[in-house]
Parts: C-alpha cells; sequence; structure tokens
C-alpha cells in the first residue's frame, strides 16, 4: 500500500518567548513544555518562535539571547529545534538580521533563524547578506508576494500575502540569496489572503504549485517537468465569441475601424478579419453575451508552448476541427478564455497553418491606419486577478507594467497591465460589486487595435455610423487645465471623441466604441513616444459613458449594441 507523501515541518507559532522579565519567562518555560509535548505527538521536530511583541519584552539582546538559549535546550533535550522569526511588528526584533545576531549570540545548535519574505521585504530588508548565513543555521524559509500597499505591517500581512509571482515584491533576489546560504529544508508558502481562504483547495493547490514552479525557474533552478519558454512574438489573433444576432453590428464596426473581412471558414461560421498585422476572427455562437473568447500568441515552438502551459497546470483544450484543418495547440487560462499558440510563421502544408481553413472572399484590403493589436483587456473576478496573471507571466513570461485604482461608476477598478514585447494584457476587476446597477456591463472585455492615426480612424467611424464615446467636455477642459494641449486642439479631440493620456514617457490618444453585443467595446489607440500605461487616467469617464449611451438606449426603448 501506498503511504502518502505528507509531513508537518513546522508547529507555529510560539509567541513571546524572549526578553522578559523573570516571572514571564518561568511562565514560558512552563508553556513551552505543554507544546513539546504536542509537537511530539504530532511527531514534528522544528517549532516557530515569533519575535516577542509581549507589553513587558524589553529591549535588550543580550537577555534574548540567553533566553533563548534556554528554550533551545530544553527543546533539544526531546529532540526538538526552534526557529526563531523577526516578524514585521515585532516590539523589539522586527528585522532578519537582528534576529540573526541574537541566535549567533545564543549559540546553540537546536536554535537557527526561519527567514519569511514577507517579514523582509515588507520593511524594505535587503535580503543579499542572508547567503553569508551558514544554511545549517536556517532552520526554515516562508515564502509570501505582496502588492506595495501604504499601510501598517500588521493588517497586510493578513490579507494582502499572494503566491510567488502575484505581486510586486521581489521573490526572486531573496530566493536567491536562501539558497547561497545552502539551505536545504522545506520551502513553505505563508500565503494569508481573504481570497485564498475561502478558495477550492484544489484550485488554490494548483495555483501555489504553479507559482513554486514559475520561481524555481526564476532563480535559475532546472524546475522539474517544466518545459523551457520558447520565444513568444506577439499576437497571432484575437478571437471574439458573438451571437449570430450581433455578428452584422461587430463586422460593421471593424470594417469602420480599417478592418477587412479576408476569409471565411471552410466549415464553421467565423470569419477572419485583418488589417495591417491585426487579425481578429469572429466566432458565430449561440453565447449569451459576445466575449474576448481566445488570444492566440505567435512563437517559435508551438507544442512547446502548449506543453508549458500544460506543465504549468493549464488543461490542454482540443479544438474540433476536420481532418484536413489546422489542428491548433489550445490551454485553459483562468480566465476562461483560450491561450492558442501559433507558428510564428505560418507555413502552408504544416498541421497548425490556420490560415488555409478560410477561404479568402476576395475583398481586396484597403490601405489604413491600423497596425496592429496593441492589448487585450480581460476581466476575470476580483478573486482570480492573481492566478490570471500569475498563468500569464509564468506561461507567456510578461511582466507587470503598472497598476491602478479607478473610481468606476459601481464601485473601485483595480487595473493590471501585463506586457513582453508586442503582447500586453490588461486585467481588470471590481474589488466589490454588489448589488446590480442599470444598464449593467458584467465583466466588460475590450479589443484595442494599434493605429497611426487615431484622429483620421475617429472620421472614418463616425462616417460609417459607429457611434463612439463621448465623455463630455470636462475631459478636455482638464487637458488644458493640465497644459497638455491648447484649447484648439482640446477642441478637435473632443470633436472626433478621441481621449488622452500622459506619462513620463509619452502619450496615448485612444476613441473607444460603444459596448457591442452586452459585454466587448473595440478601442483604436495611437501611442505616441514610450507611453507605457493604457489610457486608466481616463477610464472612469469612460466608463460613466458607456453607462449613460446604454441608459438612453433603454429609455428610447431600443436594444443597445
Amino acid at each position: 500500500m501506498r503511504r502518502p507523501r505528507l509531513a508537518i515541518e513546522l508547529f507555529q507559532p510560539v509567541r513571546d518567548v524572549e526578553a522578559l522579565p523573570p516571572d514571564d519567562f518561568a511562565a514560558v518555560l512552563a508553556r513551552l513544555d505543554r507544546k513539546f509535548a504536542v509537537m511530539e505527538q504530532l511527531g514534528v521536530r522544528t517549532a516557530l518562535v515569533c519575535s516577542s511583541v509581549h507589553p513587558r519584552a524589553v529591549d535588550d539582546d543580550d537577555l534574548a539571547a540567553a533566553q533563548l538559549h534556554e528554550v533551545a535546550a530544553r527543546a533539544a533535550d526531546r529532540g526538538l529545534r526552534l526557529a526563531y522569526e523577526a516578524l514585521a511588528w515585532g516590539r523589539h526584533v522586527n528585522t532578519w538580521d537582528r534576529s540573526w545576531r541574537i541566535v549567533e549570540a545564543a549559540d546553540h545548535p537546536a536554535l537557527g533563524v526561519c527567514l519569511d519574505s514577507f517579514h523582509i521585504l515588507s520593511r524594505g530588508g535587503d535580503p543579499a547578506p542572508i547567503r553569508d548565513v551558514p544554511g545549517e543555521k536556517v532552520f526554515f524559509v516562508q515564502l509570501a508576494d505582496a502588492p506595495e500597499l501604504a499601510m501598517d505591517v500588521l493588517p497586510w500581512s493578513r490579507h494582502h500575502r499572494l503566491f510567488p509571482g502575484q505581486g510586486s515584491f521581489d521573490l526572486e533576489t531573496f530566493t536567491a540569496a536562501v539558497a547561497a546560504a545552502g539551505y536545504t529544508g522545506p520551502w513553505s508558502l505563508e500565503v494569508f489572503n481573504d481570497v485564498v481562504r475561502q478558495a477550492d483547495p484544489w484550485r488554490a493547490a494548483r495555483d501555489a504549485r504553479r507559482s513554486l514552479l514559475a520561481l524555481e525557474e526564476a532563480v535559475g533552478a532546472p524546475a522539474a517537468g517544466l518545459p523551457s519558454r520558447p520565444p513568444v512574438h506577439g499576437p497571432a489573433f484575437v478571437e471574439l465569441a458573438v451571437d449570430p444576432a450581433t455578428a452584422d453590428e461587430v463586422g460593421t464596426v471593424l470594417h469602420a475601424l480599417g478592418l477587412d473581412a479576408t476569409g471565411r471558414h471552410r466549415t464553421k461560421p467565423v470569419t477572419l478579419w485583418e488589417a495591417g498585422d491585426a487579425r481578429v476572427v469572429v466566432s458565430e455562437e449561440p453565447v449569451s453575451t459576445t466575449s474576448v473568447a481566445g488570444l492566440a500568441v505567435r512563437t517559435d515552438d508551438p507544442e512547446a508552448l502548449a506543453s508549458r502551459a500544460e506543465a504549468l497546470l493549464a488543461p490542454r483544450r482540443p479544438l474540433p476541427h476536420a481532418a484536413d484543418e489546422a489542428d491548433l495547440r489550445a490551454v485553459a487560462a483562468p480566465d476562461g478564455s483560450l491561450l492558442l499558440c501559433c507558428p510564428r510563421r505560418p507555413q502552408p502544408g504544416r498541421p497548425d497553418f490556420w490560415p488555409g481553413d478560410f477561404v479568402p472572399t476576395d475583398v481586396p484590403r484597403r490601405p489604413g491606419h491600423v497596425e496592429g493589436i496593441d492589448h487585450v483587456a480581460l476581466t476575470p473576478p476580483w478573486d482570480d486577478v492573481g492566478e490570471t496573471s500569475l498563468f500569464h507571466r509564468a506561461v507567456l513570461g510578461l511582466g507587470p507594467v503598472g497598476e491602478w485604482e479607478v473610481a468606476a461608476p459601481f464601485g473601485l477598478v483595480r487595473s493590471r497591465l501585463l506586457g513582453g514585447g508586442p503582447l500586453r494584457i490588461v486585467l481588470s476587476s471590481s474589488v466589490v460589486r454588489r448589488g446590480g446597477w442599470s444598464p449593467g456591463v458584467p465583466a466588460p472585455q475590450s479589443l484595442a487595435l494599434a493605429v497611426d492615426d487615431v484622429l483620421a480612424v475617429s472620421r472614418a467611424a463616425a462616417a460609417a455610423g459607429v457611434r463612439l464615446v463621448d465623455v463630455g467636455p470636462n475631459h478636455y477642459d482638464d487637458l488644458v487645465a493640465r497644459g497638455w494641449v491648447d484649447e484648439d486642439t482640446a477642441a478637435e479631440l473632443h470633436a472626433h471623441r478621441v481621449l488622452l493620456d500622459r506619462d513620463e514617457h509619452g502619450e496615448y490618444r485612444h476613441v473607444v466604441t460603444e459596448v457591442l453585443g452586452g459585454r466587448v467595446f473595440l478601442e483604436a489607440v495611437q501611442r505616441i513616444g514610450g507611453y507605457r500605461g493604457h489610457g486608466a487616467a481616463d477610464a472612469p469617464a469612460r466608463m460613466a459613458a458607456h453607462r449613460r449611451a446604454r441608459a438612453a438606449d433603454q429609455s428610447s426603448g431600443s436594444t443597445p449594441a
């Protein structure tokens, strides 16, 4: 019979042990005798001792070392040992280097340090000198990532710890330093947040394992069974799933923005739209609402990329196809969309030559302003943003470009931009969204086309009767007040409904369609200079305008797009 490979590696926490007056320390010894007895029953050898937060603890490292030596001697008598950890909110000991100095001074073989990435990095500690700590004195290691937040470390720790790769901490430097010290014990994930506490344990375990595999690879260690990432060269196409009743309207908007319907699938109700390097596949399906159903990326080795995603615990999704049609590699992303892996340069005769599935329409491609796909914006539930972010970072190598919080008509929205070369994905979610607001846009998504002249695209769209979002005059008054544009330029931008944002690297101009099919809107985006964001600054005005437009449609009795 196969025995489960499960063990208890750490008994925790043992609190308020050191630097105490004699009476308090005597009570500690009595308490620890009971703790040690429980450890023996459980078969666990190491206990975590947190730095004291006791109100009567004194700021005396020599006393702390002496008392920890005595406690360690008692533990050693029972074949146990203690890992001393500096809490970020410890009363006197709150940095890892001070905890290590105390352990050195205590000088007992049953006493070592516990190194916790959150406690170290949340206080801005430098993990590099950890490599100078003898590996045998590092008794335990705890890993946690977190977003950068301006708040007290205690609630930050209790509610915002994440799996590695989901936050902003430099876990790679921390992990590399610990490994360089010669640590050979367990690597523990100590993650506290309100999502994980309530999550399906299988899904949380999958996310946890994915984070460790990605971290192991990031620090240069061979991650067991994880194929290396082949180069990813940007989007091959974006798939929109559209109800047949909405397909014509979506096609009208795509055409007005500069794309042409260049092919129709031989066996499926699917149309290929192209302009420049942008390709959009519109799939007519019996769906309840339009959605961004898939993102196809170009890579040197589609099978290797799909295998990597599978090794990172993303399930394969075999796509139905005829014997003479493309066999595309696809995996399910955590948000429900598909990630499709396509060859960098499609070649006729290859089994994954997907353009060969489309019968050309003989419609000549117009010269125009669309250059490619700028980004796709997805809206996973707030609970799933970390998981979805880690998936795209680990599989595609996308790094965090920036995070924003914006006030939407229905509450606070957090937005995260992931990027790598020409590939960008925006993840946005409502932190709390209770009740309904009418008219609702559940989890709105967008596809942004990169253009070289957004004003020209706006004129063409307006001439074709496409309704672009008008955020009202205040946005343009503010542009003038900031000194970004003059009055005449502001008036021109407003007339063409062009929104504008800037950062220290450049400028971002874009127009936004009204919502199509209940969920998706399209954008035409012009980046000037090295602008790095995605127009988050004007998102509140755009969201309010979308709401007004849909409310107007409802009140007039028309069916909103």
